[in-house]
């Protein structure tokens, strides 16, 4: 068209955000993340306590008042001022013990599960992608493992190969990987036949690389919230073989063998007792850590909740107000009557 006709025609421009809108975009996707954590209670609460003790761990030198070996005074004495949480049999300060024990107790329970998960994921995907006598042959593997009790199999493995928290976190990575490889061989059987996986397997990709790209970003929701859950069973793993001997030995400072030296002391109650909580509160913030993880990264279990909270605190939705509404108008017509 010319110009004396209608004008230059309109030119398209991409518009590039600045950096303040992409502050602002920043900030608003920020702010939908804590609003989602704010509306679930539990799951804020079991944050917060893991994120205390994390700091915990990176600042245990400045939190703890006294060194965790060091014998500086009277052996069993109750909590008071001075020891917050009293002293052991040899004059500890059970404080500083439980204070420097998180960086045991819970570093060595991560790597623990960081590699368990690592390992079984790997075998469980090459087991599900390619099928036939290599999935036979590695879920034979798996039921073999399963076949033993956990505790059973970490002690003798633990023994077998020396007492001491290493040995421990090692025996805990053989008797944890199986439960990964059968999760994630599942996942992978039932997306190795999706459409996105076909059509890139036909586009020329390797299987290596379908398995990278395709299958990993695919199953890695449920593999993080297991892996979040499986931390607190990791910590109880760690705390059961130190206190039965084959994993951390005198004088670390590991929450399970501090319970182990307090059960020969029972009128010293919080030589044990103490401990003991600290592993139940994180126990139970990364279980509840795991479930709030779930609900957010599962869109059909988020779309089930939000269903149910509306149908239970504003009554019907809308289109099913629609509905009983139209269902209702069509009984009430003399013309529907007439017909029926």
């Amino acid at each position: 068209m010319s110009a004396e006709s209608g004008g230059a025609a309109p030119e398209t421009t991409t518009s590039i955000p600045r950096p303040a809108e992409r502050r602002r975009m920043k900030m608003l996707a920020a702010w939908g993340v804590a609003s989602r954590i704010l509306r679930m209670p539990l799951f804020a609460i079991s944050l917060s306590i893991v994120l205390v003790w994390l700091i915990v761990i990176v600042f245990a030198n400045q939190i703890a008042p006294f060194s965790p070996t060091a014998q500086l005074s009277d052996p069993l004495l109750a909590p008071s001022w001075s020891h917050l949480f009293g002293t052991d049999e040899l004059g500890r300060d059970v404080f500083s013990r439980i204070v420097h024990g998180a960086r045991i107790s819970l570093v060595f329970a991560i790597v623990l599960v960081t590699a368990a998960m690592l390992i079984g994921t790997l075998i469980g995907v090459i087991s599900g992608f390619f099928g036939g006598r290599i999935d036979e042959l590695l879920m034979r593997l798996v039921d073999l493992f399963f076949a033993f009790p956990v505790i059973i199999l970490a002690m003798a493995v633990a023994a077998a190969l020396g007492a001491s928290v290493q040995n421990a976190v090692l025996a805990g990575v053989i008797v944890s990987w199986p439960m990964y490889a059968r999760m994630a061989r599942g996942l992978v059987v039932g997306y190795r036949d999706a459409e996105f996986v076909i059509s890139s397997r036909l586009a020329g990709m390797s299987s290596g690389r379908s398995i990278m790209v395709d299958l990993l970003p695919s199953i890695a929701g449920p593999t993080i919230v297991l892996a979040t859950q499986d931390v607190g069973s990791a910590i109880l793993l760690l705390a059961s073989l130190s206190f039965l001997g084959v994993g951390a030995q005198p004088p670390m400072p590991e929450w399970g063998a501090m319970i182990s030296a307090g059960v020969s002391h029972f009128n010293a109650w919080w030589i044990a007792v103490f401990p003991g909580l600290a592993i139940v509160s994180v126990a139970l913030a990364f279980n509840l850590l795991g479930d709030g993880l779930r609900d957010m990264l599962d869109p059909k279990m988020k779309r089930s909740v939000q269903l149910s909270r509306r149908v239970h605190l504003k009554g019907p939705v809308p289109w099913l107000r629609r509905r009983s509404a139209a269902g209702r108008a069509s009984t009430d017509d003399p013309t529907t009557r007439r017909a029926k």
